[in-house]
């Protein structure tokens, strides 16, 4: 079995739910840069230990996207070298901090260092609305007198089969997540307050390109078990409606740059 975990790191603009965190919290220590030529992998994370936030070979827009936590296409505006450029960044804290403080940081970095200027709005667009099913949630809500941070845990038990295994985590946020996994943004619209823990186990669907008749480990990949829209109806109570809705985007106003440090 491979895991990976990811802990959810948010703001309170845009999840409300978030605890207060103060707004001016930024790294003690912040290097962003171009990404030398032929680097190889690429990506952006917390470091373990809760000092650091690293990217590698990573564009600006992908680093908006994770500071705003919406996919790239509500990113509006902005240079095209906003995608095509990649850049190194490396955030250090004074001290170990947790999720939501190194995503404050990571924020104002952004803001700092790019001269970052951006609005909010909703705009009219392909979508999956989260709404709860007819039968009701089948989410048990978190205790609240276990604090614990928003962790989610991703295990693929095999190919294609993977699960999510969720803790405190918001709806608007599990939406967020949701989204990651699919091709359109996911608009939470359950109505559902407060924190909840939950797992979920689904199968993917082959990858495009797979070649037909293709084998993993000698054997035909299996590909029964539920398809994630079957899986959050029937696990979570909850339902995936494919339709065009007002969805919140962030519009590029301004942003410099980065040369190297």
């Amino acid at each position: 079995m491979h895991r990976f975990a990811v802990c959810v790191l948010f703001a309170a603009p845009l999840f409300a739910q978030a605890p207060a965190i103060p707004a001016d919290l930024r790294f003690d220590v912040a290097s962003l840069k171009p990404s030398l030529p032929g680097g190889r992998g690429g990506g952006i994370r917390p470091a373990e230990g809760g000092l650091r936030y690293v990217a590698n070979n990573c564009s600006i827009k992908t680093m908006i996207t994770v500071a705003y936590r919406v996919k790239p296409e509500q990113i509006v505006g902005g240079p095209s070298w906003l995608d095509t450029d990649l850049f190194d960044m490396e955030g250090k804290a004074e001290k170990p901090s947790n999720g939501d403080e190194l995503h404050v940081m990571l924020m104002n970095m952004m803001i700092d260092r790019l001269q970052l200027k951006s609005h909010h709005e909703k705009r009219e667009m392909k979508m999956y609305a989260l709404t709860v099913d007819k039968d009701g949630p089948k989410l048990t809500p978190h205790d609240p007198q276990n604090p614990h941070d928003i962790w989610i845990d991703f295990a693929q038990e095999k190919f294609l089969h993977l699960k999510l295994t969720a803790t405190a985590v918001p709806m608007d946020y599990a939406a967020f997540r949701l989204a990651g996994l699919m091709d359109l943004p996911v608009v939470d619209l359950t109505g559902l307050k407060g924190n909840y823990d939950f797992t979920l186990t689904y199968t993917r669907e082959l990858p495009v390109g797979f070649p037909e008749g293709g084998k993993i480990n000698g054997e035909d990949p299996d590909t029964s078990g539920d398809s994630i829209f079957q899986a959050v109806k029937k696990q979570l109570g909850l339902e995936l409606k494919a339709q065009k809705g007002p969805v919140e985007v962030i519009v590029i106003d301004h942003v410099e740059k980065p040369s190297a440090n």
